[in-house]
């Protein structure tokens, strides 16, 4: 029987609907799992995504782009091939690929995070919902058992502690993360009492996707207006990795500043980095909850993507799955290794 999903040189491809998921070619037909900038590329005739981040697709690609959004659960059928999309949990508007042809289910899992046992549901995403399939394709972004993320409440207590204590001694408290995801995702759990937030040029116009999507985040300031600098000094601040060294800094004064990213679990990259601090957040799953989403998906057979893949491959051939990797040129997005992408943060 003839394999739903295969690789060619534009991406993974689907040969009996004749559309590509994720391409990093230009195709005439794309079905997009999220807006992350290794997943969602210009220049394709036609794109099929999750309603919900339409709006960050507009922004990131342009807002005439030939869009047609789907209600998660949705189903539609292209020649023969019936295609939904399913919450991954992931980012804003972030979902798995179902297809369903001549009796095979197939699973595309893009990038995904479930729910923790110990935690509860990412305020700025659907959470993620289980697929069951036959043949699913997972990602491996933190494919080892190292990694194994703290419950979030633990987390933001500690960040927030480090803001306080900077802010009361008037210094801004300055968070290198990614401008997509990361920073919707630390907005939503900060403690906005504290003092102002200050977003960088990047971030802001996603923070306005997110909340024309119907997410609640905390009141925001651009840096460029004008502030008391003051307020400036007991801020936290919000920026890609490329704005530290760079001009648009100085206007906060004396700073602390930290890194936001899964990698964070590794002391070496922390060090490495030289920042004063690193929290560890990812928006990915940890090696749990690989394990945990593989498993409720019921699929015998695993098709494992960009990370650490020919160590989940070997995890799951020895649990008596059939288990391979596929090759992809994922990975140049929100939690790629610090190093691969000093321009931003994980």
């Amino acid at each position: 029987m003839q394999d739903l999903i295969v690789q060619r040189p534009e991406g993974l491809y689907c040969p009996p609907g004749d559309f590509f998921i994720d391409p990093w070619r230009r195709v005439d037909r794309a079905v997009i799992t999220h807006a992350h900038a290794d997943h969602a590329r210009t220049g394709h005739r036609h794109y099929l995504a999750a309603a919900p981040g339409a709006g960050l697709l507009r922004a990131r690609l342009g807002e005439g782009i030939p869009l047609q959004p789907m209600d998660y659960g949705e189903v539609v059928t292209h020649r023969g091939v019936r295609i939904s999309l399913h919450p991954a949990g992931h980012v804003l508007g972030s979902a798995q690929v179902r297809l369903e042809h001549q009796g095979q289910v197939w699973v595309a899992s893009g990038d995904y995070r479930p729910t923790p046992a110990h935690g509860v549901p990412d305020r700025t995403c659907a959470p993620f919902e289980p697929v069951r399939c036959d043949t699913f394709i997972t990602e491996s972004t933190f494919g080892l058992p190292i990694y194994r993320w703290r419950p979030d409440h633990e987390l933001f207590a500690e960040l927030n502690r480090w803001w306080a204590d900077n802010a009361a001694v008037g210094r801004a408290s300055v968070i290198s993360c990614y401008s997509l995801g990361k920073a919707q995702r630390l907005l939503a759990g900060v403690d906005p009492s504290i003092g102002p937030i200050v977003c960088h040029g990047s971030v802001e116009p996603l923070n306005r996707a997110y909340r024309a999507a119907g997410v609640d985040l905390p009141a925001t300031l651009a840096a460029e207006g004008t502030h008391d600098p003051a307020d400036l000094r007991r801020a936290l601040v919000l920026c890609p990795g490329s704005a530290l060294s760079s001009p648009w800094m100085r206007r906060f004064g004396d700073t602390s500043d930290a890194f936001a990213s899964g990698w964070m679990q590794i002391r070496g990259w922390r060090r490495r980095l030289g920042h004063d601090r690193g929290f560890v957040i990812s928006d990915h799953a940890d090696w749990p909850g690989l394990l945990s989403a593989i498993g409720a998906t019921g699929a015998g057979r695993v098709i494992v993507t960009h990370g650490s893949v020919p160590t989940l491959v070997r995890y799951l051939q020895e649990q008596g799955l059939r288990a391979e990797g596929f090759k992809t040129e994922y990975g140049d997005g929100a939690d790629d290794p610090p190093a691969a992408r000093a321009e931003s943060a994980a």
